[in-house]
């Protein structure tokens, strides 16, 4: 029997390990351990790479999340639409600010906010559009800017999933007003602890940030407002640096192996997401969506194989946000995805066998059409 891990970061840590261990003693050398030239240098690249104007470099994707609300004008007594179908963060840095999350169901077909349904959802209140690249696919950015633009409101990208991920050819993260990013370890391109950032091409919302990242200063020991303590560390600036170059490289192995995966599955009992001709996925996991998901998850671990459930329970149903006041069905479309979806082992570093041993596996317990 072959055993496959749901992911592997030590793998990807042995290919590449004297180029991090000096990356980290440049930064011990410099003394640079709060910002510094690393996290300089990597926002200029990690820029360009998003073809943005600006990169200001954070402490993690929450962080990033709420710094873009705030820039927009998003406080208290505002509204922001968002899809329940998401990590709590989303929400979370919305609450940060004082306003209000209104969930819109997903398009089945595609995990992501279904832009058909945002329009009657807003309200005199609303002053943003927060819609999720899950699982690195983009959603529908030129319905939603349409939407935006038609109403005045902002639309801020949660491309946390999504790392060099493409729509219409354009790099996700600054189609929008901004875009915020995570570099938690298990992401595309991860840290070596938490990370983030806010990319844009607005040179106020970019002024925003970087003074609110550091306790709202416009020169040191100069505060302007209250801000945060939201500063990347010279060590995952570093980090980051050395696996960006490696980002492109990974993003083709992700593809061929969703590819194959897809192939693979092409007659298994289970739904596969569908793919937009016109834009290109990050294939940061990689989900089926199977009936049982329970039990076939613990069958493939009873073959070996790791996997994962992005995510269990809809954020409408969290105890957390029972506050807003949405109930069981009011968002059917994401209850069903959430009782049936199962992430795969999904890795740069895995090989065709694995991903072979993994489909077969699953066509044997899940069944064919």
């Amino acid at each position: 029997m072959m055993t496959v891990p749901y992911f592997d970061l030590k793998t990807q840590y042995a290919s590449m390990r004297e180029e991090i261990l000096a990356a980290l003693d440049r930064v011990c050398t410099n003394t640079a351990f709060c910002l510094g030239d690393e996290v300089a240098q990597f926002e200029k690249e990690f820029a360009a790479y998003c073809e943005a104007k600006h990169c200001i470099a954070l402490n993690s994707g929450t962080s990033a999340l709420h710094l873009a609300l705030l820039a927009a004008g998003v406080g208290p007594n505002g509204e922001v639409i968002t899809s329940p179908n998401t990590f709590i963060a989303t929400a979370g840095a919305i609450a940060y600010t004082g306003a209000k999350t209104v969930f819109v169901d997903i398009d089945p077909a595609t995990a992501n906010l279904d832009p058909r349904l945002v329009e009657r959802a807003i309200t005199p209140r609303t002053k943003a559009i927060l819609p999720i690249h899950l699982y690195g696919r983009p959603a529908d950015m030129d319905a939603l800017k349409r939407i935006a633009q038609a109403h005045k409101l902002a639309l801020i990208e949660d491309a946390c999933q999504a790392h060099g991920a493409r729509y219409r050819g354009r790099r996700v993260g600054a189609i929008g007003d901004s875009g915020a990013f995570s570099f938690y370890p298990s992401k595309n391109l991860g840290a070596y602890g938490e990370g983030g950032a806010v990319i844009t091409n607005d040179d106020r919302i970019a002024e925003y940030c970087r003074a609110a990242r550091s306790h709202g200063e416009s020169r040191r020991y100069f505060h302007d407002f209250i801000g945060y303590n939201y500063r990347m560390e010279g060590f995952q600036g570093a980090v980051l640096r050395v696996k960006l170059r490696r980002l492109d490289e990974w993003s083709a192995r992700r593809k061929s192996l969703a590819a194959r995966y897809h192939r693979r599955l092409s007659s298994a009992r289970v739904e596969l997401l569908r793919d937009d001709p016109q834009g290109e996925s990050a294939h940061h996991l990689f989900v089926v969506y199977v009936e049982n998901r329970d039990t076939v998850r613990h069958q493939l671990e009873e073959h070996g194989i790791g996997t994962a459930i992005h995510y269990p329970r809809p954020l409408h149903l969290q105890k957390a946000l029972a506050p807003l006041g949405y109930r069981a069905g009011d968002f059917p479309l994401t209850e069903r995805a959430c009782e049936r979806v199962l992430a795969l082992p999904f890795f740069p570093e895995m090989s065709e066998e694995q991903v072979d041993y993994v489909a077969e596996s699953l066509m044997e317990i899940a069944g064919k059409r």
